[in-house]
């Protein structure tokens, strides 16, 4: 029936169906997200204690040199302070792990301790081919909290409604049994019957303004409820518009730290070919040792938002609702409704490659050896 509204009972526990389902896509949001931080600070530790390893082997070497007359001691020392400093950094990220560990498995319902240890690893996550990107229309249909903010509306309407038949008279005839019946045959008669008009037009001309104080308190939260409505849709398709944002510099970001690693790893082969002719000091080395060391968990931190960021463009757009079979799931895009992926031809390598950690560091000879190793 056209223009037929739900009764407020249905309409109150559609509210609660769509806030369900708004909770349950925050949840899984926050499970992937969790799951990408492990991964990350994983390949962090993994590229920190590979590091870790080539400075003491640096070091080593450095006190051979120093032992044979090559350098001196500050050269020694220096290296022990890179190496140290180094060293420092792992801690804390074992630290974030073991808590990012246990949130994960707050989301997943499940104690500290009750940890089974699945993980996955950065190098072999993938973004999607193809971006989901609806239009408007089914934007608005698709996320849960402007469904439960549309919910809420047709509840406050109906609301209304109420209020407003609840100000109109109520009559109701009733019938009743006259005194002009003499027999009893005639006394359940037609012509004995006295109809009374039983009414509430009294009441509701006397009952001191509280149905129209009851309607305008609920036009009122209509208001409410519509400019909320109003503020969740622009919200989201705000939410949509940084989540693509943010992966399209997402993809120049980790374009640039890329760059960036590779050529951060070419300065410390160079620096160590310079400094095995004499022609630079040791702390040049350590310098390119550092700029390293910084571009590759930058590059890594990088990867990781990508995938971050990708999620953040899920949630907005209502979930997985292209891989659902009910009600809200719509027809899946076509031509216009998706969106490529954001990958540039200096990021394919990392995404297609396999991953690894760190690239090979070259070792910088002893200056009792010519073999460069």
């Amino acid at each position: 029936m056209q223009g037929w509204c739900p009764p407020v009972p249905i309409l109150r526990r559609l509210g609660f169906r769509t806030e369900l389902e708004a909770t349950y896509l925050t949840l899984t949001a926050n499970v992937v997200n969790a799951a990408f931080n492990d991964a990350s600070l994983r390949a962090q530790i993994a590229a920190t204690r590979e590091i870790i390893r080539f400075q003491a082997d640096q070091l080593r070497r450095v006190q051979r040199q120093f032992e044979v007359g090559a350098v001196s001691q500050s050269d020694v020392l220096s290296q022990q302070a890179t190496l140290a400093q180094t060293e420092a950094t792992l801690p804390p990220l074992q630290k974030q792990l073991a808590q990012g560990r246990n949130q994960l498995m707050a989301y997943l319902g499940r104690l500290p301790g009750e940890d089974r240890g699945e993980y996955v690893e950065l190098r072999s996550l993938r973004l999607p081919p193809r971006l989901p990107l609806s239009l408007p229309s089914r934007l608005v249909r698709q996320r849960p909290d402007i469904r439960q903010a549309e919910a809420t509306l047709h509840q406050a309407a109906a609301t209304v409604g109420v209020n407003v038949a609840n100000m109109l008279p109520q009559l109701t005839l009733t019938p009743n049994i006259g005194t002009a019946s003499l027999t009893v045959a005639d006394l359940f008669s037609p012509q004995s019957l006295t109809w009374m008009l039983v009414g509430t037009i009294q009441q509701t001309l006397l009952d001191g303004g509280q149905g129209y104080h009851a309607k305008e308190a609920s036009v009122a939260k209509f208001e409410q409820d519509y400019a909320l409505y109003q503020s969740t849709v622009i919200t989201a398709f705000q939410n949509v518009a940084d989540a693509l944002r943010a992966i399209q510099y997402d993809a120049s970001t980790l374009q640039a730290q890329a760059a960036a690693e590779k050529a951060a790893l070419d300065s410390l082969k160079m620096a160590q070919q310079q400094f095995k002719v004499g022609a630079i000091s040791y702390a040049t080395v350590i310098n390119a040792q550092q700029t390293f060391q910084n571009a590759v968990i930058a590059r890594i931190r990088a990867q990781a938002m990508r995938f971050t960021d990708t999620v953040a463009l899920f949630q907005s757009l209502g979930g997985g609702w292209w891989n659902r079979d009910d009600e809200t799931a719509l027809s899946v895009p076509r031509d216009g409704g998706w969106l490529q992926g954001p990958d540039g031809p200096a990021t394919a390598a990392t995404r297609d490659a396999p991953f690894s950690p760190l690239p090979v560091i070259p070792q910088t000879p002893d200056a009792s050896t010519e073999t460069v190793r």
